[in-house]
């Protein structure tokens, strides 16, 4: 018989790790990982109103992708282009950052499938008469080691010639240039973080799940036991 089981902790176990899944989807996907030097408005890109020239934009640049400020003729305006620059694999501009890829890619997908297991544990909270709050949590344990495997081979990068084209030329490994980092990798890396509070997190939903008074509930016959 299924009983639902549903605590305080281990629901916040459930949604954090909904949370860390997606905070990482999301940097992964981003193009503002570096926040490029500023590029000075051209002479077309005149505003016809104030008579003066429009801002200098920063453009941006991810693991695969960039966001840059493009010119419409018939407009006399720029909106920002953003998109993948490259088209496979082994386009990516650095070898470092194909390696920060395949890591981050690993335990971003770890961590989905951990999301997405967690969603279920308040009506199955053992597998193989294993505790899955348990596996659980060593597999985000396990994906924190990739992302910070990636994490850490992503400023090997910084030199490669497509960052130097953004950062200026004093761009070189662990060194940004001109640069600075963007939303995403400060995003990555709170991810990560909470990622092992997550897994340390995890042990504590499992005492909530299987304490005393859980068991008196399910002894009373109860299949809906909701604890604070």
């Amino acid at each position: 018989m299924c009983h639902v089981i549903v605590t305080c902790r281990s629901m916040l176990w459930t949604l954090l790790s909904i949370v860390v899944a997606f905070a990482e989807l999301i940097a992964f996907m981003s193009a503002d990982w570096l926040i490029g030097k500023a590029k000075p408005s051209s002479s077309e890109d005149v505003d016809n109103k104030t008579g003066g020239s429009q801002e200098p934009y920063h453009p941006t640049l991810g693991i695969y992708g960039r966001c840059t400020r493009i010119s419409h003729m018939q407009l006399s305006r720029r909106d920002t282009l953003c998109g993948p620059y490259a088209e496979n694999f082994n386009e990516i501009a650095s070898g470092f950052w194909q390696a920060t890829a395949i890591f981050l890619a690993v335990g971003i997908m770890i961590l989905c499938a951990v999301a997405f297991v967690s969603v279920f544990t308040m009506c199955v909270q053992s597998i193989m008469k294993k505790s899955i709050f348990n596996v659980c949590g060593l597999l985000q344990g396990i994906a924190g080691l990739f992302l910070i495997l990636g994490l850490i081979l992503y400023p090997a990068g910084w030199g490669c010639q497509k960052a130097i084209s953004y950062c200026g030329p004093y761009a070189s490994a662990y060194k940004p240039g001109d640069c600075s980092l963007g939303w995403a990798f400060y995003t990555a890396i709170g991810g990560t973080v909470l990622t092992f509070i997550c897994a340390v997190f995890s042990a504590q939903a499992e005492i909530a799940t299987s304490s005393d008074k859980v068991q008196e509930e399910i002894e009373e016959g109860k299949n809906l036991i909701c604890l604070l």
